[in-house]
């Protein structure tokens, strides 16, 4: 067997090792095979197979994941690794340039494996960064660049494609909210961009691939108990986008929530991504339901009657509990976005706009009452009726009586007078639904 075999075979039976067992991640850092691969990676010996610096590289992650002690120490690796990325990119291009067949630059499978590896290793040493480092900070910004090269590059397998999408999403999710203006390039030429994926004089491809790569998420319908893994980080990505740069947060809002249209059907109904994100406002999966919540909200430019014109106050409910603004009022945050007195309203939005349902968020026929057509004693029954379930609810403590407190928030109360006591709360505001910025 060649040098070359033996040592990949060595390789692949240390990484086995090393992924299951601890204390064999922690000799190889304090031995020096930590170090020795890293100076290997460092080198980038031309002459070295790609197969062994492939697993070089896979060791490396391994151990960066299972040490996190040694990350600190690794921080100013960030530029070889970034450089790697780069180089990957670089060959990728050489490679179409000589090709006449290949209609766009494409990465082979063997790239894409390898940049895995090193956007997995880089999300290991990115878990905390000091953004007070201008040298660290730096190379965020020149991370993100490439990054951004690589959401815009094909390959020749689909799998594949989601596959390192996954792991540039991973590891934008550990990029400060300022470098994520990285994403967006300045058009220079109009006629080589199309028209939907331009933005305020900013190439948004980048941000539309992340947006694509959410509603192919959505379409694959993943199980509940899988929806934090699954969702969680993409929508993150697009919350620090959102929060960090206020053309991305348009371009998304012109993508998640248009002026409104379709008034007949409830916010969570349907296959767009509103609809998607809206259903998620209720899902049992809390970490993910906050996300999502304060992407809307992000999007609503914090206002509470735009949240609840697009999503409903029912499922909006949960976010405005957290935040004290069940009673309407202005979050703390709506001051750091612009305001506008211009109305951007939708002709069908105006037309049904006095019989949209805000608590379900869309229009509903007028429809009588369930006490027409009853005698007074019907009505009395019916009453007493529900007093008695209700009161059954109450001892058996199925339910608990609360009100909405002074901070906005849910309080319980121990009687039934209390809830006169807060009568006067303030209705929920009705300032503008302007959908401009």
């Amino acid at each position: 067997m060649p040098d070359t075999a033996i040592a990949t075979e060595a390789q692949k039976s240390l990484c086995n090792i090393v992924f299951n067992c601890q204390s064999i991640a922690n000799r190889c850092c304090q031995n020096g095979i930590l170090q020795s691969i890293k100076e290997r990676i460092k080198k980038d010996d031309p002459n070295l197979p790609q197969e062994v610096k492939f697993f070089d590289m896979k060791l490396f992650f391994l151990l960066t994941a299972l040490c996190p002690s040694e990350r600190k120490e690794l921080e100013e690796f960030q530029y070889i690794l970034v450089k790697i990325l780069e180089g990957i990119l670089k060959d990728a291009a050489e490679t179409h340039m000589h090709s006449d067949k290949l209609p766009t630059v494409f990465l082979s499978n063997d790239q894409i494996d390898m940049a895995c590896e090193v956007l997995k290793t880089l999300f290991n040493i990115t878990v905390h960064i000091d953004e007070n480092n201008p040298e660290l900070m730096a190379n965020c910004y020149t991370l993100v660049e490439v990054l951004r090269n690589y959401l815009l590059i094909s390959s020749t397998s689909l799998e594949k494609t989601w596959m390192l999408r996954n792991n540039i999403v991973n590891l934008l999710t550990n990029m400060p909210n300022e470098t994520y203006e990285s994403l967006l390039i300045k058009v220079e030429d109009e006629s080589k961009v199309p028209k939907t994926l331009q933005f305020e004089g900013y190439n948004m491809t980048a941000i539309y691939e992340i947006l694509m790569f959410l509603k192919a998420k959505f379409n694959d319908e993943p199980k509940v108990s899988s929806q934090h893994e699954v969702l969680s980080p993409v929508v993150s990505v697009l919350l620090k986008g959102a929060n960090g740069n206020r053309s991305i947060r348009k371009f998304l809002r012109h993508h998640i929530l248009p002026p409104l249209k379709d008034v007949h059907t409830r916010p969570e109904q349907g296959d767009k991504l509103r609809n998607h994100l809206c259903r998620l406002l209720t899902t049992p999966i809390t970490q993910l339901r906050d996300l999502v919540a304060e992407l809307l909200f992000v999007l609503c430019k914090k206002n509470v009657s735009r949240m609840i014109k697009y999503s409903g106050y029912g499922n909006a409910a949960g976010l405005f509990a957290q935040r004290g603004l069940l009673a309407g009022g202005r979050d703390e945050g709506e001051a750091d976005f612009t305001s506008s007195d211009s109305d951007s309203e939708t002709e069908e939005y105006a037309e049904y706009k006095h019989g949209i349902n805000p608590v379900v968020g869309c229009y509903q026929e007028p429809h009588p009452s369930v006490a027409d057509g009853m005698t007074d004693e019907q009505k009395e029954y019916e009453a007493m009726k529900l007093v008695n379930l209700m009161d059954s609810l109450l001892k058996t403590g199925t339910i608990k009586p609360c009100r909405i407190g002074k901070d906005g928030k849910p309080e319980a109360i121990e009687h039934v007078m209390q809830l006169q006591e807060r009568m006067e709360n303030c209705p929920l505001r009705k300032n503008a639904d302007s959908d401009s910025d």
